[in-house]
């Protein structure tokens, strides 16, 4: 997706046998991008950046989990660039690399002439993180359109996804165009205007209601 007198580039990809989405973010003008979790068919990836006449500058992994990361090290292969992650997922990747940048909330990375905002999230994994660019959410596992993410898993809290709906997303605005890292509902992408109206985890009045319905507690 592009738009008219911006050099915003974002295309969202389906990839691998879990519907994630994975995610070119970049200059269109300069033919520059990052890829947001690369996982699965990373030769598929490097296709079609090829095809495009991209030039990939890094990855933005949203969180620690195998199918979001589980093609960094084959990148890393084919491309020498940066790979950022969340201080506070670093240390759960289960490979090792001079690669890794870790990187705080608010931290802002320039690609080209796009600015992307990294937006602390956590809940789903313990260093979660979304990306905010230009009026655009790509939200990993942290929020999906009419659901949120797991907050069982290693690392995973109920409470802080809580918060982090609450406190951050909710607060984005209604215009957001919300990205989720999975195809799992009926539209690939939605805004959190409508998402505020939809989605159940959003409508939660209490952290007791939210519990109810993402923990069963």
């Amino acid at each position: 997706m592009t738009e008219t007198g911006s050099p915003l580039y974002l295309k969202q990809m389906e990839i691998g046998p879990m519907e994630n989405f994975v995610y070119f973010i970049g200059d269109k003008n300069a033919r520059e991008v990052l890829v947001v979790d690369p996982a699965w068919q990373v030769d598929t990836l490097l296709r079609l950046a090829k095809e495009e006449d991209l030039k990939i500058k890094g990855a933005l992994v949203s969180h620690y989990h195998f199918d979001h990361t589980n093609g960094v090290e084959e990148l890393l292969e084919s491309v020498d660039c940066p790979v950022y992650v969340n201080k506070k997922d670093a240390a759960y990747l289960d490979f090792k690399s001079s690669n890794v940048r870790p990187t705080e909330s608010g931290q802002k990375i320039q690609i080209g002439g796009v600015e992307v905002e990294l937006l602390h999230t956590p809940g789903h994994t313990p260093g979660s993180q979304c990306f905010y660019v230009n009026g655009r959410l790509v939200s990993g596992d942290t929020l999906f359109i009419n659901a949120c993410g797991r907050c069982d898993f290693p690392g995973g809290s109920a409470e802080e996804m809580y918060e982090t709906l609450t406190k951050k997303l909710m607060r984005l605005p209604d215009s957001t165009v919300l990205y989720p890292g999975h195809n799992y509902a009926d539209k690939p992408f939605a805004t959190m205007g409508e998402q505020k109206k939809t989605n159940p985890y959003l409508l939660c009045g209490s952290l007791s209601h939210f519990l109810s319905l993402r923990m069963g507690m």
